[in-house]
């Protein structure tokens, strides 16, 4: 017996070989090479390793430089983190944002290539533009607009053009002919439902309303979350979705939101 388990033994030194080149192979798939395909290589070797193994680790914003890369925003999202605007806040925002009607209209419905406004959830409008202010959103347009902005100027901005109304009525169901990935998304590529966050009906803090939204800027945005040069998602939760999905995908999606 002592022969059999012993390095002399030439199959049981062969077993154990095996075994451990089968063990090395699967750890690298399972603990770098899976993570890293997930992540579109974003990923360092030890980021790789910590994200399979369920430990915590420091967020790494690829697009960003030194400090502003550990964090997708500067915003803290929570369910409670802004109410109705009230009188004199949509007052205010009105007054500042006659700067913006030039692309978002005068009452924030875009004529442009730009995203409608009205009717967004004041949370949605406010981490966008503390976004752009931080620089967590590149943005040559819109980087110079807010900079001057203070906390309280982008939540009168926000609650502002939460109150207004928009130009047609947003339909309150999802037909049958809804896209899968909107209906029901697809689980095995890690792509959740569209409709499950950017529905009018969820009203999910921080989350924009898509439908209507110009075909352009649709098509910019999750082009951008699919190459990782938008990355103020929290959690990369659009990264990781956008990443999955493919050309055609994204002109059908970018099709039904554009025509809500």
């Amino acid at each position: 017996m002592s022969d059999l388990f012993s390095t002399r033994n030439p199959w049981f030194t062969r077993s154990v070989g095996i075994l451990v080149v089968i063990a090395v192979a699967a750890g690298m798939v399972g603990f770098v090479w899976l993570p890293r395909t997930h992540n579109a290589g974003a990923l360092s070797l030890w980021d790789a390793i910590c994200s399979a193994a369920g430990a915590p680790a420091r967020f790494q914003n690829a697009a960003l430089p030194g400090e502003k890369a550990v964090f997708p925003s500067t915003v803290v999202v929570s369910a409670d983190m802004m109410g109705p605007g009230s009188q004199q806040e949509v007052g205010r925002g009105a007054t500042l944002a006659l700067a913006c009607t030039m692309c978002h209209g005068t009452q924030g419905t875009s004529p442009a290539g730009t995203p409608h406004l009205a009717g967004q959830q004041a949370s949605s409008i406010y981490k966008q533009l503390a976004d752009f202010k931080s620089g967590h959103r590149p943005s040559v347009i819109m980087q110079p607009m807010v900079a001057n902005l203070s906390d309280q100027d982008m939540r009168d901005l926000a609650a502002y053009y939460a109150s207004q109304k928009r130009d047609r009525p947003i339909p309150a169901r999802i037909s049958p002919a809804t896209p899968r990935l909107v209906r029901n998304g697809d689980p095995m590529r890690n792509i959740g439902a569209c409709s499950a966050c950017h529905s009018p009906n969820v009203q999910r803090p921080a989350t924009p309303n898509l439908d209507g939204m110009n075909a352009d800027y649709l098509r910019t945005q999750l082009r951008a979350f699919h190459a990782g040069t938008r990355a103020n998602d929290i959690n990369r939760q659009m990264r990781n979705a956008a990443h999955q999905l493919t050309a055609q995908e994204i002109d059908e999606l970018v099709r039904y939101y554009a025509s809500r």
